[in-house]
């Protein structure tokens, strides 16, 4: 038998995002899970473009990062009750705030390799419906009452129960290597880097500036599906101004000097869900679809968060996009002037000026504001955790089509864990 030939690796096409509005925890989303959330993105971009028969989509994969125990399959379970076909095969993905990201590249390498033709990529994430375990301590009781060869021994287990092991387990917003919440090591680094509290509140008044404009010129009028009563992002504050933000108190980095991070300029918890299509050329010609924009590189990159170089702010939490564009712009051979948007997570403000200030550092060029965020971002929109790259790839992809002719476009996303993941998009 001849060997297969090789399979080269084909240009992968961004056709279409769909998502639900974004919405503050314990809000309107209260009593939404994660695949009903993710359900109604994947319907919305399912039913938009006629992907339900068998075979048109060639694989689903999206992810949670708080998840419950029935979350265990969570995208192929969301396949199941969706218009998509059930034959679609699924798989999970997670990596913290880089999850959506990080689908979009797995979904992404498939299809570049000539393994599928198209796929799904997304994320959900809700803080209100966060999952509650079990103490630890209770745990370890009910174990060994299950281990118990006789109903004595059960018994004698479970006598050990004690008031104080009813408390249930809360998911904490902390680093398990340190202790210390995301914006407690955001702070640390807005300070080793000299970040001020006016140009975070200029930063964060911006995002919801441009949101709204954005909303307004119907540029989302593709990309979000209404759900429970909400069509926009209801974080978004329209009227927000750096003198209404400068009244906010701080809310981390209190044990140091001058803090400077407020609810104003760091995301709120959020619940929500985000999709985009992905398709090789030859896919989307088959069916008429003209692509948004193309993914054509991407680099992950982790930073030691905990024994590095915390207090110069070079290895802080958030910090590993500064490693990670540096690396894909040199294996690209780019640099930050040859592109015409920027798109960067906020996560907090303050850790967007820090990896500003890092890139100009390792000497790429200042990053044009009037190319950063041109939509508005996470200070605006929100953050549902595994949702947010995926939000972004269907924005970036839209904006450079809005453009006309050709464009690039970077993404970077931080995550939790100091890991960062980043890509390029470029429509020619």
């Amino acid at each position: 038998m001849s060997p297969l030939p090789p399979q080269l690796p084909r240009r992968v096409a961004v056709i279409a995002g769909a998502r639900v509005p974004f919405a503050r925890s314990d809000g309107p989303y209260a009593t939404a899970s994660n695949q009903e959330m993710l359900t109604a993105a994947l319907d919305g971009l399912v039913e938009r473009h006629g992907l339900q028969g068998p075979g048109e989509v060639g694989e689903f994969v999206a992810g949670a990062v708080l998840k419950h125990s029935r979350d265990y399959n969570l995208a192929r379970e969301t396949v199941l009750g969706s218009a998509l076909h059930p034959s679609t095969p699924a798989y999970d993905i997670q990596q913290a705030c880089g999850t959506g990201l990080q689908a979009v590249i797995a979904a992404a390498n498939k299809i570049a390799l000539g393994q599928t033709g198209s796929a799904i990529a997304g994320g959900a994430d809700t803080a209100s419906d966060a999952p509650l375990g079990v103490n630890d301590r209770l745990r370890r009781i009910l174990l060994e009452a299950r281990r118990a060869k006789s109903l004595g021994g059960r018994m004698k287990a479970l006598a050990k129960v004690r008031p104080g092991h009813l408390v249930p387990d809360i998911p904490r917003n902390a680093e398990p290597r340190t202790g210390l919440s995301m914006g407690e090591h955001a702070a640390v680094t807005a300070r080793a880097w000299g970040v001020t509290r006016e140009a975070q509140d200029e930063l964060a008044a911006t995002s919801h500036r441009r949101l709204a404009a954005a909303y307004e010129r119907g540029f989302f009028q593709d990309l979000v599906i209404p759900f429970r009563g909400l069509s926009r992002d209801q974080n978004l504050r329209p009227g927000s101004t750096v003198e209404k933000l400068a009244a906010l108190k701080p809310v981390f980095g209190l044990s140091g000097p001058a803090p400077t991070m407020t609810a104003g300029n760091s995301t709120p918890l959020t619940d929500g869900a985000a999709t985009v299509l992905l398709a090789s050329e030859e896919w989307a010609e088959a069916r008429g679809l003209e692509p948004l924009a193309h993914l054509t590189a991407y680099e992950t990159a982790a930073v030691d968060f905990v024994d590095g170089d915390i207090a110069g702010g070079e290895d802080g939490l958030l910090m590993a996009p500064a490693y990670a564009v540096p690396r894909m712009l040199e294996r690209a051979g780019l640099g930050i002037e040859d592109f015409d948007l920027v798109e960067i997570h906020e996560a907090f403000a303050s850790q967007v000026l820090a990896t500003l200030a890092a890139w100009e550092k390792q000497g790429l060029a200042p990053v044009d504001r009037a190319r950063l965020n041109v939509a508005g971002s996470s200070l605006a929109t929100g953050h549902p955790f595994a949702a947010t790259g995926a939000r972004i790839v269907a924005t970036l992809a839209g904006l450079l089509a809005e453009r006309g002719g050709p464009g690039r476009g970077l993404i970077s996303v931080c995550a939790a864990g100091g890991q960062g993941v980043t890509a390029i998009l470029e429509r020619t």
